[in-house]
């Protein structure tokens, strides 16, 4: 396991900071204590081959990590270090390089998720037997793993009650968000071997390049920064706008979070004093809270790690889902989007186009494959965890357990998202629909939501042919909730 570091100051000659989901060279908690502790720091990235074998070859995170690695290093360069990258496995590289580098210790931050806790631990042994220490830092998250803990001094499962002792928390400790500053040490910053000054191309690594340039997707810190800054014009807005996929709503910064090239307490400490400020509205307040469901997650995640294979309520294993080759093809046309519910397909098309999916719809289509398919939910959030550009376990997890009922605080499994009603609140023109399918852009907007209750003449009229250019519905909602409640009665006689 990672160690507590010395309270002498300085106690290495030589560091090595191990860069991973914490992309940027400010406000770095494991730099910052790297070079507060050590006279000479090198900087790593390794790309693991235990996580890029298993992708495929054209992946948009790949690319988009490389994009912030170039800049990364840039950014180093500047301030007199270097980047040192390598393609290998993590937990085989990073000794071999600390030995290479002669380093006393290696630093790096806090990671939440099962895998990359016991391979931080591998990594923790093998430094060890070279008697180097491995150092790691709270740095994705405000609070974490024990910070926030109820009266009795156990983990929270609801997320109400969490937040109000996350904010009591952070009202008690308002450094919890002060920056971890990097300028005033950077002199120590060293710029490696000769052998590291050259950066893998994208090809180099296996990958071939996606259409993240043609989505105009903002990488590295500078992306960061700039979709920061936009979303502050708007934060007022944030409470209604989140909610309709066509308004350009939400901050766009789901991204750039999952891999560090932004600050957490940046973004909470912005968003504090424009509130305190009166320059937030309510939006502020409601954007806030979605930063505190992810620290919620993410302390799920860590508290409760068999969420990853199954239910949080382990009473909702007992539910028998559908299986066999109709369910197979009932999930092949929700992955395709051809379940013949336009919102629904929107926004699967939406996903496999561009690798982002609107919250309000992730919401939408996980309860239609869950609750009116009867599909597994782990089916769903292995197909979200394979396209989002933004994946992230812990948010996946819980999201996807919050829509079938089986996470913490999720909603009733009786409260069952309707598709046509949800299309009808949060996209009423149709505008979100026409964008991504254009056979139905003719559609006047009292049609678009449910096509096959329109008369076909109509259709016609406007190109429209179910069972040819745009299919018919899979299930009858109504009928589909009837066989869920049905479905569910296991849980409610546990």
């Amino acid at each position: 396991m990672p160690t507590t570091i010395p309270t002498d100051n300085p106690p290495f000659r030589t560091a090595l900071v191990w860069f991973r989901r914490d992309l940027r060279s400010f406000d770095h908690a494991a730099l910052h204590h790297a070079l507060l502790r050590s006279e000479t720091v090198f900087c790593a990235f390794i790309y693991d081959k235990e996580i890029l074998d298993t992708l495929p070859r054209a992946d948009r995170r790949v690319e988009f990590i490389h994009a912030c690695i170039g800049e990364l290093a840039a950014e180093l360069q500047q301030m007199g270090g270097n980047l040192i990258v390598r393609h290998a496995v993590a937990r085989d590289e990073i000794p071999r390089l600390a030995a290479e580098l002669n380093a006393d210790a290696v630093f790096a931050n806090h990671d939440y998720e099962p895998q990359a806790i016991a391979r931080d631990d591998a990594v923790a042994r093998a430094l060890a037997a070279g008697g180097r220490p491995l150092f790691t830092f709270k740095d994705q998250v405000i609070f974490e793993k024990n910070d926030v803990l109820s009266q009795s001094g156990t983990s929270f499962s609801v997320f109400t009650p969490y937040k109000n002792a996350w904010l009591k928390r952070l009202q008690a400790e308002p450094d919890s968000t002060a920056p971890w500053p990097i300028d005033p040490y950077a002199h120590k910053l060293a710029a490696g071997p000769a052998s590291s000054s050259s950066l893998p191309s994208l090809q180099q690594l296996g990958f071939e390049s996606t259409n993240l340039a043609a989505l105009a997707i903002p990488t590295g810190m500078r992306g960061g920064t700039q979709l920061f800054d936009d979303f502050l014009g708007r934060i007022a807005d944030y409470g209604v706008a989140r909610d309709y996929p066509a308004v350009k709503g939400p901050s766009y910064l789901s991204l750039h979070l999952r891999f560090g090239t932004v600050s957490i307490r940046h973004l909470v400490r912005t968003v504090a004093q424009l509130s305190a400020r009166g320059q937030a509205g309510e939006g502020g307040a409601v954007w806030l809270s979605e930063l505190i469901w992810r620290e919620f997650y993410m302390m799920i995640l860590y508290h409760h790690p068999h969420v990853v294979h199954a239910s949080f309520k382990p009473a909702y294993d007992a539910i028998h889902w559908e299986t066999g080759p109709d369910a197979d093809a009932l999930f092949a046309a929700w992955c395709e989007g051809r379940t013949g519910y336009p919102l629904v397909d929107a926004a699967m098309a939406q996903l496999n186009r561009t690798g982002y999916m609107h919250n309000r719809l992730r919401m939408v289509t996980a309860c239609f494959l869950i609750k009116d398919l009867g599909i597994d939910w782990r089916r769903g959030e292995a197909y979200f965890a394979q396209h989002l550009n933004d994946f992230d376990l812990a948010a996946n997890n819980g999201g996807w357990q919050w829509a079938s009922s089986s996470g913490c605080d999720a909603q009733p499994y009786f409260r069952i998202f309707n598709p046509v009603t949800q299309s009808e609140k949060f996209d009423p023109e149709g505008k979100f629909i026409k964008r991504y399918l254009p056979q139905l852009a003719a559609l006047d907007p009292r049609d678009i939501h449910a096509p096959w209750q329109t008369p076909r003449m109509v259709l016609e009229e406007k190109g429209v042919t179910l069972g040819h250019n745009y299919p018919q519905p899979l299930v009858m909602h109504d009928e589909a909730r009837k066989r869920t409640l049905e479905r569910y009665a296991v849980v409610k006689k546990a």
